[in-house]
């Protein structure tokens, strides 16, 4: 901070943004130039003092003042003139949760307020709040802390406690394996026959197969995670090799930012012990936000060697009447009258109608289980 003869005023530990509620804090400032300045404090929060002399600040901080910004103006004063500096604290609450539900506790280096509108056009390249991830961060509070976060619970969050594998046991249970690769798969739909295609053309270069379905919050329209879960189990044992792959869950929500998201689900992967990523068409996509293929595009415009992880990309898949088989615009001659597609919103809807998805879409048993759930849950009457 330049002063009046360009002396700066030095702080000997940086101030930080947050301090512990109960715990008392000290803080040392430091003026060069003159080896004895006067310390003040001229704007400080209730019980806050400075030692003249060593400008040593001492402060003992109470609820009352909890999260709520309190302004700090340190004075050094001698001959060489005067010199300030202004800060803001804030007190949290940083004790570690001791009742289940607790997740991970913050070291809260950062506290600031958030441009939504800046972080919605960044993330979800939209600020349109009909957005369901754009909504969603509307709905959350104006201000954010950051800092190390300590990962502490041991109670499953999920609801599939055998299911859900952490990043260490996934990287355990492929060297057990033997998997020197593994491709990973983020879904939060079923798994259908286009699905199963792109999959099992990933397993004819990799080592193994992660299937991952994110079970954390959802739009209101999307198959429930436990009907999901039944899918996936029957889907890989009656049509998997059961030594090639493995289902564990992903304990996090969709947001629905496309390009970015998909650049995300890749990181997340990654720590998983993937080796690669599929990447299909649409990815972490709603409505007409994105284009088809953006999700595959962005991974052109990032060092994929920092990434850490391999991205495979596939063209949208289809069942092909005229071959018979799973096919993609590069292995079928088929014309698009001869091109089963069907979007998981367009089985939703014929779900409701009480139709069963074609086997061209869906093995028989995933069909069962959907009309299953989808006339459990119609009011009665």
């Amino acid at each position: 901070v330049e002063v009046d003869n360009k002396t700066p005023l030095i702080i000997s530990s940086p101030l930080p943004a947050a301090v512990e509620v109960g715990h008392p804090f000290t803080y040392d400032v430091v003026a060069n130039g003159d080896p004895t300045p006067a310390f003040s404090l001229t704007v400080q929060p209730p019980g806050m003092t400075i030692d003249a002399v060593t400008g040593e600040i001492s402060w003992s901080p109470t609820a009352e003042v909890m999260n709520s910004p309190q302004e700090v103006t340190v004075r050094a004063s001698s001959a060489l003139g005067n010199h300030e500096q202004t800060s803001r604290l804030t007190v949290v609450d940083t004790e570690p949760p001791s009742a289940p539900g607790g997740i991970a506790v913050v070291d809260v280096t950062d506290i600031f307020d958030r441009d939504r509108e800046t972080e919605a056009e960044a993330v979800f390249r939209t600020s349109d709040q009909a957005h369901p991830g754009v909504a969603a961060m509307y709905r959350m509070g104006g201000r954010c802390v950051a800092g190390p976060i300590q990962y502490v619970y041991d109670e499953d969050i999920t609801g599939f406690p055998d299911d859900n594998l952490t990043p260490a046991q996934t990287r355990a249970a492929f060297a057990d394996r033997g998997w020197e690769t593994a491709v990973a798969f983020q879904t939060r739909n079923p798994i259908h026959r286009a699905h199963e295609y792109i999959q099992k053309c990933a397993l004819e270069v990799v080592d193994g197969l992660l299937v991952h379905p994110l079970v954390g919050e959802t739009k209101s329209d999307d198959i429930p995670a436990d009907v999901r879960m039944e899918c996936y189990r029957v889907l890989l044992d009656g049509y998997y090799p059961a030594d090639r792959v493995m289902l564990s869950v992903l304990p996090a929500a969709m947001r629905y930012a496309g390009p970015r998201e998909a650049i995300f689900h890749s990181i997340m992967r990654r720590n998983y012990g993937c080796s690669h990523f599929i990447v299909g068409r649409d990815h972490a996509g709603v409505g007409d936000y994105y284009g088809t293929y953006d999700a595959q595009k962005i991974f052109d415009e990032i060092d994929t060697d920092a990434l850490g992880i391999e991205p495979m990309k596939f063209e949208h898949s289809f069942y092909c009447l005229r071959t018979k088989q799973m096919a993609t615009p590069k292995t079928s001659p088929a014309s698009m009258e001869e091109r089963v597609f069907l979007s998981g919103t367009k089985v939703r809807e014929m779900l409701s109608r009480g139709e069963s998805p074609p086997e061209e879409f869906t093995r028989p048993e995933i069909a069962a289980i959907l009309m299953k759930s989808y006339q459990a849950r119609q009011p009665a009457g």
